[in-house]
């Protein structure tokens, strides 16, 4: 069964949610409703220090980027990382631009891009090259400080520092390439993060609207990131709440139980 494109009325609900999050943990600390933010750089709330964190829900999954070939061949971080974005750029290149040719003989396109996602894969089996791409993808390069990730399952709000989150990620995760499960599927569609042999995350493609065509998009599950982040980074220290008693809402580990100040 093909999946489902999210309809425009859940896109939007998604978006106001991840804004009420945003302006939430603002309040929280002690931040007032014009606080700054950049949402090109993926700065959704800039703290008193001035530094940025990307801000998260514990929803389902995670969209890290959504990118068409003109945003990767204007983006000069992919372009220098060693051939990454031309690569993802690749992926994009192997549809024509009408999106009728491609829905006529979809097969066709899909063995096409068998080959762009199979040396993708190949660029990321280096731990160091993992390093480098999801830097980029969660970070943008370094530019944004911090993952500030809403639980489901209690009311904690959990800061992390991005090299902690790009040192485990890559520590933990193996890529592969996707396999049919089905006559009407075709092998290395997609590029795979696995994480203790579960799928932790994917780069795939998006071609199943007018709007959204010839789009690559990465997506992790946040669930599974939180588990891994939480167990892994108790290995740099015990995780404290910010102010002691003052806050129980603002957990802080690893490198950001130094960095993170208000």
């Amino acid at each position: 069964m093909a999946k489902r494109a999210m309809s425009h009325e859940k896109a939007s609900a998604v978006k106001l949610s991840g804004h009420a999050k945003e302006k939430e943990f603002a309040k929280l600390i002690g931040l007032n409703d014009e606080y700054k933010n950049d949402k090109k750089a993926k700065k959704d709330v800039i703290d008193f220090n001035g530094d940025a964190h990307s801000v998260k829900s514990g929803a389902k999954k995670w969209q890290v980027f959504l990118y068409g070939a003109n945003r990767l061949a204007n983006d000069y971080g992919f372009l220098a990382m060693n051939g990454m974005g031309q690569l993802l750029k690749n992926c994009l290149d192997v549809f024509p631009a009408n999106r009728n040719e491609y829905e006529k003989n979809k097969a066709y396109y899909k063995e096409l891009l068998q080959k762009p996602m199979i040396e993708l894969k190949e660029k990321l089996q280096s731990e160091n090259r993992r390093k480098a791409f999801l830097s980029k993808a969660f970070f943008n390069g370094g530019e944004v400080q911090y993952l500030t990730i809403f639980s489901t399952f209690d009311d904690v709000v959990r800061v992390f520092f991005y090299e902690d989150v790009v040192d485990i990620l890559a520590a933990n995760t193996a890529v592969e390439n996707s396999q049919a499960r089905r006559k009407d599927q075709t092998n290395n569609q997609k590029v795979v993060f696995k994480c203790d042999n579960a799928t932790l995350g994917e780069i795939e493609l998006r071609n199943d609207s007018d709007v959204h065509y010839k789009e690559i998009k990465f997506w992790v599950s946040a669930p599974k990131m939180i588990e891994l982040l939480t167990k892994s980074v108790d290995t740099f220290g015990t995780p404290k709440y910010i102010n002691g008693v003052e806050n129980k809402r603002v957990m802080l580990f690893g490198k950001a139980l130094k960095k993170f100040k208000i």
